[in-house]
């Protein structure tokens, strides 16, 4: 009499190294190779053609360029042209992305926290607020911001348009409702035991937050600063308003523009400018996607 057992049974649904995959599972791949392909298609344009002189890039766009020298000519030239600052606006960015960061994910963070732990109707409906703010269309909004900045810069005797200290606040006005969202998600799912041994051992609210609060944040603290830092380094339409297409301070989204003149655009230092301005945030995204993932899903399960 022979014993049937199960142990050399597949799971339903299990594919094996022999076994062929499903039509269902062959499309899908099929498909995210032709979505990847859509998605890098403009970016390999702009490698493309950054390594092209502007009348080769009009008559043959496509083409894959002669001298993939030129695009080192066309480096040399874009931060040697006297009209534009190209070095300046990098560094621009730099601090406006740095400062913009730290500000939207300190004060979130302590946002989001006050309203976790002060559960009342007032704080519900603050955080309503908030989210509510996300659906709200910048253009609707962008016209009366430069108004209330320039009357608001009259009244302190700090100007507000044109500088660090006022792109820094309307990022902030705009970054911190969606980082609050994914902060107050998280804190919900962090034990209120933690905090109250730290009360017991004599932290006030401040220590606490910052010694215990801070360093469980870290993984959605990486998740936020990546994402608002995609979006501000390429914004264009904010520090157009705020800082002018002429002004002292500049961004690079700015300084591209400015190879791009009313009867002459020269294309080569358009694409050129772009490449450069896409390497470095492209390179903080492949070397820290996974904190993006690991930070949504904590937050989400929290």
């Amino acid at each position: 009499m022979s014993i049937k057992t199960g142990l050399n049974k597949a799971p339903r649904g299990h594919v094996g190294q022999g076994e062929k995959r499903g039509p269902g599972l062959v499309v899908l791949e099929i498909a995210a190779i032709l979505i990847f392909i859509v998605f890098m298609l403009p970016f390999l344009l702009v490698v493309i053609n950054a390594a092209k002189v502007s009348k080769a890039i009009i008559v043959s766009p496509i083409a894959l360029p002669e001298n993939w020298g030129q695009l080192w000519t066309n480096v040399v030239t874009i931060f040697n042209n006297p009209t534009n600052d190209y070095l300046g606006a990098f560094i621009d960015s730099t601090i406006i992305t740095a400062l913009s960061l730290a500000v939207i994910a300190l004060f979130s963070a302590m946002c989001a926290w006050a309203l976790v732990r002060n559960k009342t109707r007032w704080s519900t409906v603050i955080f309503m607020f908030f989210v509510a703010a996300m659906v709200i269309p910048f253009q609707v909004v962008m016209f009366p911001l430069v108004r209330w900045f320039k009357i608001m810069g009259d009244a302190i005797r700090l100007p507000l348009l044109g500088t660090y200290h006022g792109i820094t606040f309307a990022y902030l006005g705009f970054g911190c409702s969606m980082t609050i969202f994914i902060f107050h998600g998280f804190i919900k799912g962090v034990p209120l035991e933690l905090e109250e041994a730290a009360t017991i051992d004599g932290c006030g609210q401040a220590r606490t937050f910052f010694e215990v609060v801070v360093p469980l944040l870290q993984p959605t603290v990486i998740t936020v600063l990546i994402l608002n830092g995609i979006w501000i380094w390429n914004d264009y339409l904010l520090p157009l308003l705020i800082l002018g297409s002429a002004g002292r301070v500049q961004t690079i989204p700015l300084a591209v523009t400015a190879f791009a003149g009313s009867f002459l655009k020269q294309w080569d230092l358009i694409l050129t400018s772009a490449l450069l301005a896409m390497i470095p945030i492209i390179v903080l995204y492949l070397f820290a996607q996974k904190y993006i993932i690991k930070g949504m899903v904590e937050g989400a399960i929290k």
